[in-house]
């Protein structure tokens, strides 16, 4: 019975690390976009851009690193 809660736990933690990475992906890769299309169309403004943009994409990622964890714990914690 502990190998298979051990398994169960470890493709949780593969579909917990897969799932959780497309938002940050695709948000940081939107917020991106949509800073140098403004970088592009307005130059005088790129470095107030490009601050919020480093700032999204870091607040966009703690949603990665919460899912990262949770991988860890279901992967060290469940014995």
């Amino acid at each position: 019975m502990g190998e298979i809660v051990r398994a169960a736990a470890v493709l949780g933690a593969g579909l917990c690390m897969g799932i959780g990475a497309i938002g940050p992906a695709l948000g940081e890769g939107n917020a991106v976009g949509k800073a140098l299309e403004g970088m592009a169309r307005q130059p005088e403004a790129a470095s107030t851009l490009r601050t919020n943009m480093i700032l999204g994409c870091a607040i966009t990622e703690s949603t990665g690193i919460y899912s990262l964890v949770i991988a860890i714990l279901l992967i060290f914690a469940v014995r």
